[in-house]
């Protein structure tokens, strides 16, 4: 939803372009997408973002399907439409996306934790202190733009993506790329956010984001599985919320998904829609069958706690088999 966001992408991919709205002489809108073969629309690098939609101006009336036609697509895909964009409609899906609301605060934030996640709190902070008295002194560096941690950030997040059976978004180069141009991006209004957590200089947990001047997207959370018995990742959470809120941040998205850290992190929720915007066709016939019935599976795993988690173990056996055949 930034421009910084959408022109790095569009350095990287040329499938990148922007729409812009017009109500006569005045510029209203503007609606950044990716266009595939077969006129398919996509938001721009669709799969890592957690807010999609248009940029525009209060209570603008569109037809979501005039849009997509003067734009040259079929189909509008997406699956993090901020709520109450205007391509929304009643069918889309609609799923919570947990945040970390510091609007009132630090202090009452962790007050909040205290009463709702108090055992989560409490040993947190104990795992932290008993972490430093067996492995160092603990530092934390927030907003750091170094390349070196962010590297180790990364490896250890295809680590993750391996273990646990996902596919390694890092295995494209162009991602890669894309994440050290977002680091190198610091401006008032937008910036990459990278922290790191080390104890007795030996990084521990950390994070890359996307700010704006009031918003952390949490993007990319990883560990050193060496020191998983210590819960690396809650440590480090909650560290960089209060450097965050010291900076300014009111609001850490930590984005749509059933995460356990998520749940006890959370003191709110956003919401966003999934669904898409098509046109009467072929192609957009062809997307419905190869689409909607994959991601309505997907929905309807995700909604059923017992089936998610038969998936996400047979994910992690999937995930062990291939590291070892991979050796």
């Amino acid at each position: 939803m930034s421009p910084e966001f959408t022109l790095t992408v569009g350095e990287l991919r040329d499938v990148v372009r922007v729409a812009v709205l017009h109500d006569g002489p005045e510029i209203v809108g503007f609606f950044p997408f990716e266009r595939h073969p077969m006129g398919i629309g996509k938001p721009v690098a669709a799969g890592l973002t957690d807010a999609q939609g248009l940029v525009y101006v209060k209570d603008l009336e569109i037809d979501p399907r005039r849009l997509i036609k003067a734009c040259g697509l079929a189909v509008y895909e997406f699956d993090h439409l901020v709520s109450g964009q205007p391509l929304t409609n009643c069918r889309h899906e609609k799923h919570p996306s947990p945040i970390i609301d510091l609007r009132d605060g630090w202090e009452r934030y962790t007050e909040t934790l205290r009463r709702h996640s108090g055992k989560t709190y409490k040993s947190t902070l104990a795992k932290s202190r008993k972490l430093q008295r067996e492995a160092g002194p603990m530092r934390h560096d927030y907003a750091t733009t170094d390349l070196a941690p962010l590297r180790t950030l990364l490896g250890w997040k295809t680590d993750q993506y391996r273990r646990t059976g996902r596919t390694d978004r890092f295995a494209h180069q162009w991602i890669v790329e894309l994440v050290e141009r977002l680091l190198a991006t610091q401006s008032e209004s937008f910036a990459g956010v990278l922290d790191m957590v080390y104890v007795d200089d030996r990084p521990v947990a950390g994070h890359f984001g996307l700010r704006t001047r009031t918003t952390l997207a949490g993007w990319f959370p990883a560990y050193d599985t060496h020191f998983a018995k210590y819960s690396p990742g809650l440590i480090h959470h909650l560290a960089m919320a209060e450097r965050a809120a010291e900076s300014g941040i009111a609001i850490i998205d930590m984005g749509r998904g059933q995460k356990e850290y998520k749940d006890k992190l959370k003191n709110g929720e956003l919401e966003v829609a999934e669904g898409r915007v098509a046109r009467v066709g072929a192609a957009a016939g062809v997307h419905w069958m190869m689409r909607v019935p994959v991601r309505k599976t997907r929905a309807t795993v995700m909604a059923n706690p017992l089936l998610l988690k038969t998936a996400d173990k047979a994910l992690k056996t999937y995930g062990r088999l291939r590291t070892v055949l991979q050796g």
